[in-house]
C-alpha cells in the first residue's frame, strides 16, 4: 500500500466513510492479501512503482475479474492486465464500468490517479505484422506514465522510411525496437543513436524463422552497442523496461 492509498484510508476513517474497525480489517491484508488462487500484491507499486500486472493468460475469466476488483478497491494507480480476450474483458466490465479494451494489443486497461506523462519513448515497428506486440509494448509505457511516440512500418527492407524518422530517433530517451523475420532493424536503429535501445524480437516470419528465434538470436548477437533484448513477443517487458529508464533521475 502506498502513502497515498493509506492518506486516503486515514482520510476515510476520519470522514467516518469507515469506521475504525473496517480500517483495521484494511491493514491486515497488507502487504498481500491470499485469495486462495492468487496471492495480490498490494506493495507492488511501494517497491516498483507501479501495482501488480494482471497476466489474463492461463487464467479464468473470474480469477481476473477479482484480482482486478481486489487491486482497484485498494487505489494504488492505475491497472493493466495482459493478454486479455474479448470475453474477460467483458467479465471484467461488468465489474468495473469504467475499464478499457484494447483489442490488437490484448490489454485491460483501468486508469486511477493522475494521468502524467513524462519523458518520451518512442516504439518502431519493422513492419504491420508486429504491431499487436508493438502496442503492448506502448500501452505498458503509456499506463506507467510515460509519452510515447509510435512509428509503426519501418523495416530494413525499406531503409529509408527509417532515416525519414532521424528527428524522433534523437529526441526519444528510451526506443523500444519491434522486429520478427531476421530482426535486423533493432541493430540499424543501435548504429543511429546515442540512446537505450530495446530490442523485441517477435514470432512473425516463415519456417526458418523458428516462431521469433531467429530474431532473437540475431538481435543478441548484435554488433551494434546498446541494445539490450527481451524475450519473444515481450511487448510488456520492454515497454516495463523503457519505463524504468526513462524514469531515472525523475523522482
Amino acid at each position: 500500500m502506498n502513502e497515498e492509498t493509506i492518506r486516503l484510508l486515514l482520510q476515510k476513517i476520519k470522514q467516518q466513510d469507515l469506521s475504525i474497525e473496517e480500517g483495521v480489517e484494511r491493514l491486515k491484508i497488507l502487504p498481500f492479501e491470499d485469495l486462495g488462487f492468487a496471492k495480490v500484491d498490494y506493495h507492488r507499486n511501494l517497491r516498483q512503482g507501479f501495482a501488480e500486472v494482471i497476466y489474463c493468460a492461463g487464467k479464468t475469466a473470474e480469477q481476473v475479474v477479482a484480482i482486478a476488483e481486489k487491486l482497484s478497491a485498494q487505489g494504488g494507480g492505475n491497472i493493466l492486465a495482459t493478454r486479455a480476450t474479448p470475453e474477460v474483458y467483458a467479465a471484467v466490465l461488468e465489474r468495473i464500468p469504467d475499464a478499457e479494451y484494447h483489442s490488437l494489443a490484448r490489454t485491460i486497461m483501468i486508469r486511477r490517479g493522475k494521468q502524467e506523462k513524462i519523458g518520451n519513448i518512442l516504439v518502431l515497428s519493422a513492419g504491420t505484422s508486429d504491431l499487436p506486440v508493438a502496442e503492448e509494448a506502448a500501452i505498458t509505457a503509456e499506463m506507467m506514465g510515460n509519452h510515447v511516440e509510435r512509428v509503426y512500418d519501418t523495416g530494413v527492407a525499406g531503409i529509408h522510411r527509417l532515416l525519414s524518422q532521424t528527428e524522433k530517433l534523437r529526441y526519444a530517451r528510451v526506443i523500444i525496437v519491434v522486429a520478427g523475420m531476421e530482426g535486423a532493424l533493432a541493430s540499424v536503429v543501435g548504429g543511429l543513436v546515442d540512446r537505450p535501445v530495446i530490442a523485441v524480437p517477435t514470432s512473425v516470419g516463415y519456417g526458418a524463422s523458428f516462431g521469433g528465434l531467429a530474431a532473437l538470436l540475431a538481435m543478441l548477437n548484435s554488433c551494434a552497442s546498446g541494445v539490450s533484448v527481451v524475450n519473444i513477443d515481450n511487448g510488456f517487458g520492454a515497454g516495463y523496461q523503457a519505463s524504468l529508464i526513462n524514469h531515472l533521475g525523475e523522482n
